[in-house]
């Protein structure tokens, strides 16, 4: 587990990070203590993830086919 803030980390930074966890809890080698610590570190990553993926969804959405076939964008506030 890093100390990097998870808001800080880039999405593949992130997911990996995330199997560590999850390879960590899987073991089951890991105290009580440290596991729950863990699994909060797991569930703020997963999330992060989650958020990330979903705003790359968002401006892929933007991206269009024209009637005549050539792709194009459409803007939307904020991005």
């Amino acid at each position: 587990m890093t100390d990097i803030p998870v808001k800080e980390m880039s999405f593949e930074d992130a997911m990996r990070e995330l199997e560590k966890v999850v390879s960590d809890l899987e073991q089951g080698n890991v105290p009580l203590e440290e596991s729950i610590k863990l699994y909060e570190r797991g569930a703020e990553l997963k999330l992060h993830c989650q958020t990330k993926l979903k705003e790359a969804e968002e401006k892929v959405a933007l991206i269009t086919q024209e009637e005549d076939g050539e792709l194009g964008t459409k803007a939307i506030d904020g991005l």
